[in-house]
């Protein structure tokens, strides 16, 4: 892993993303959001916890060859150990590759031509599974190499790239 390139990026709340070089601020969270957020935070630590890390809100700097570089921070994302070691030091607090698995919680304010462009990132340079929470219409978008699939309702929620990973969509939204 190499070190971080400085792109200028201002650190503001909601932060502020760089998309192969244009700015774009994250809609601010509201409590949809943030419950949704929190509980995929909580299926992810529980599923794999002990292989790597899991964090919410955390910047990854990925710097693909002959691209303008971007700067993505997932509302929820796992990095493995194997992946992103720990005797990295301090390069594993600003990462330059794209995390394993990225979660982005669909808001109203979100623009779906922005969200695709930020899915074929993370998947172009290393991720292997985008999740897309959509708290509004109930449903989890399971996104990989092989494409997409679309659970809802009574559905759980499974990747063939991670088997092990399960969500349950009418839990996940209960109460919400």
């Amino acid at each position: 892993m190499q070190e971080a390139p400085d792109l200028g990026i201002p650190e503001v709340k909601p932060a502020i993303e760089s998309i192969r070089g244009t700015w774009e601020q994250k809609v601010s969270p509201r409590r949809r959001h943030a419950l949704v957020q929190g509980r995929l935070w909580q299926i992810l630590t529980s599923t794999f916890g002990e292989a790597g890390e899991v964090g919410t809100e955390w910047r990854f700097y990925i710097l693909p060859p002959k691209e303008k570089p971007s700067s993505l921070v997932p509302d929820v994302a796992y990095v493995s150990y194997e992946r992103m070691p720990p005797d990295l030091g301090e390069l594993r607090e600003k990462p330059t590759i794209a995390p394993d698995i990225a979660v982005e919680v669909f808001s109203p304010d979100d623009r779906q031509k922005l969200l695709e462009e930020k899915i074929g990132i993370y998947l172009d340079n290393g991720s292997r599974l985008v999740i897309v929470a959509d708290p509004l219409k109930r449903i989890i978008l399971m996104h990989d190499s092989n494409g997409t699939v679309q659970f809802s309702n009574d559905d759980i929620a499974v990747a063939d790239v991670y088997p092990q990973l399960r969500i349950y969509v009418s839990k996940l939204y209960e109460r919400i």
